[in-house]
């Protein structure tokens, strides 16, 4: 009975032990799940780690330089400082390669500890970034804009390749096209490629929004960023790695890991205004500009015919050969002439249905009329580039379609996660510049603790809206912003080529620096003429145009360096005074 006893209490025991073994098992497993859930899936208000420590080596940078320049300044108090350009299409694309230049000739450049862009400020970015010392090497970044570009075939291949994808939409296009034809280069590195490199650049963020929050969501909702180290929502707080983001997830955990994009697939997201049904109001044919006839119905058409119209521009300037050039030109001719032909006659008394019925129609003919030109053409290495083109792209244009991503926050269980974000398996990322042309959003509050914002503008429409905007949005979202005296607005058609709305305690001071301005226009009306001549969407600029944007955003920094170092040593003070 002893024996048996002692017997019954090892197995006891040892059931006891294997217990506790598997349920030690088990908790470790847990934490792991959770760990590993916690890895992917970021919630936070504060700098990932990765950017911790780039921001912590570009102090060191930001200290030197402000020591060439005189700047009384100590490592403790290096005021954070974000140059945020605004969008513009190839106006602001070379309009930030010459503002980055003069302030590298100025000595201004390694001050700053933050890149932010918008739209068109995003494709020079990406070009700059291809180049890891680019900051000591603006003479590079300069001579892209006028190299000898790229092949159409070049283009063709990569997105034959893009097209095989699952979640191949009109971005793709639209970057492939806006790489090759306007930048000049086709840069197929991977943002977080730039993750491990060393802080001779200022950080870049990149902006986009989510196409269905912008429309329907909260504001929460809206606004997208994009670093080496991490992709996400900025008021939401909730972040991927980069490398992830296009990979399938549910619930936070990963379903299967897809490749990252590389950037000019980034590059058609984050510079795509086309994908607004509103950019279609540029261009109105006379016959359909008359109260009652702009309908849903009349936009979508348009839409199709803005697109055709951009594609035809941007596969011009990837090509050299004479003939097909003049062959360009033609469809280009035959698309206006289908557009400005009169078809009211055809939508008189006709019924809402009726009506959306003729303008697919009409959108068809568009359709018919390009596939018809890609036939006539003489056989050759243009018809079959043509035809290839046609093949991927006429599709997505009447699906309409625009940056196609993996939702990484599908079926993530927190309260945060607004439904249009939760519900879908997809979300669609686009041009931030519908929203505000500026990065603001994503340097204001605590997260980056900014001190100075210099804001060149490059924008089109109305000057100072950018401001109006930011504003309004921060004041929704509870965010620090400098005030706006109401009356410098009025000057928003002959603006001065600087101005400084100063902030107080937690506010940034802003320095606001339009394009064009009274120190290079004469008046209003020449704004106005610059404006148009310089337009955001219109053909690739010829080398007199991007030679003529390059000085005059050279010019205004170079006019306002004391404006600049001023500013600068009041931002030192008061991180000082913080400290």
């Amino acid at each position: 009975m002893k024996t048996g006893n002692t017997s019954f209490s090892a197995a006891v025991t040892c059931l006891l032990l294997a217990s506790q073994v598997l349920l030690t098992k088990a908790a470790e497993n847990m934490k792991g799940n959770a760990a590993a859930s916690e890895s992917l899936i970021r919630q936070s208000q504060s700098l990932c780690a990765g950017e911790q420590e780039y921001v912590h080596k570009r102090k060191q940078v930001v200290l030197e330089s402000l020591s060439k320049l005189g700047a009384n300044c100590t490592a403790d108090c290096v005021p954070h400082i974000a140059l945020l350009a605004s969008g513009g299409g190839q106006r602001a694309a070379v309009g930030l390669v010459g503002s980055l230049y003069q302030m590298e000739e100025e000595g201004l450049l390694d001050t700053l500890l933050y890149l932010g862009g918008v739209s068109g400020s995003t494709w020079s970015m990406a070009s700059l970034y291809s180049d890891p010392q680019w900051s000591t090497n603006m003479d590079g970044a300069v001579s892209r804009l006028s190299g000898p570009g790229v092949e159409l075939e070049q283009a063709l291949a990569w997105l034959g390749e893009r097209a095989k994808e699952e979640h191949f939409s009109l971005s793709d296009v639209w970057g492939v096209m806006t790489s090759a034809g306007i930048m000049k280069q086709m840069d197929l590195r991977n943002l977080s490629d730039e993750a491990g490199r060393n802080a001779t650049n200022p950080y870049p963020i990149y902006s986009a929004i989510e196409k269905y929050c912008f429309s329907e969501g909260p504001i929460e909702g809206k606004w997208f960023e994009v670093s080496p180290h991490e992709a996400g929502f900025t008021e939401l707080g909730l972040f991927v790695e980069t490398s992830l983001l296009g990979s399938k997830l549910q619930g936070g955990e990963l379903l299967e890991q897809k490749p990252e994009m590389d950037m000019v697939q980034l590059q058609g997201v984050l510079g795509c205004a086309l994908a607004d049904e509103e950019s279609i109001t540029e261009f109105i044919p006379p016959w359909l500009n008359v109260p009652g006839l702009m309908d849903g119905a009349a936009k979508d058409y348009l839409r199709v015919y803005n697109a055709l119209g951009k594609l035809v521009g941007l596969t011009t300037s990837t090509i050299k050969d004479p003939t097909a050039l003049s062959d360009l030109d033609k469809l280009q001719k035959i698309l206006e002439d289908k557009v400005n032909h009169n078809a009211s006659g055809q939508l008189e008394s006709k019924s809402s249905d009726e009506r959306k019925s003729v303008f697919q129609q009409l959108s068809v003919e568009l359709l018919v009329a390009v596939q018809t030109w890609s036939q006539s053409l003489e056989d050759g290495a243009f018809k079959t580039h043509v035809s290839l083109l046609t093949e991927q792209v006429l599709p997505l244009i009447m699906k309409w379609e625009w940056g196609t991503t993996a939702n990484f926050l599908y079926q993530y269980q927190d309260s945060t996660v607004p439904p249009c974000l939760l519900l879908k398996e997809r979300f669609h990322l686009i041009d931030a510049g519908l929203l505000i042309n500026v990065a603001y959003p994503s340097f204001l509050g605590d997260k980056r603790d900014i001190d100075l914002i210099i804001a060149p503008e490059y924008s089109a429409g109305n000057i100072f809206e950018t401001l109006t905007l930011a504003r309004d949005y921060a004041a929704e979202l509870k965010r620090p912003f400098p005030e706006i005296d109401v009356k410098i607005l009025e000057e928003r058609d002959w603006p001065k080529d600087c101005y400084v709305f100063e902030g107080k305690e937690k506010e940034p001071t802003i320095v606001y620096m339009p394009l064009f301005n009274r120190r290079n226009c004469k008046d209003a009306e020449e704004i106005k003429a610059k404006m148009e001549e310089f337009s955001t969407f219109q053909r690739p600029f010829s080398q007199e145009k991007i030679k003529f944007v390059l000085e005059t955003a050279k010019a205004n920094v170079k006019s306002n360096k004391e404006a600049l170092m001023r500013e600068i040593n009041k931002a030192i003070l008061r991180r000082r005074s913080r400290r």
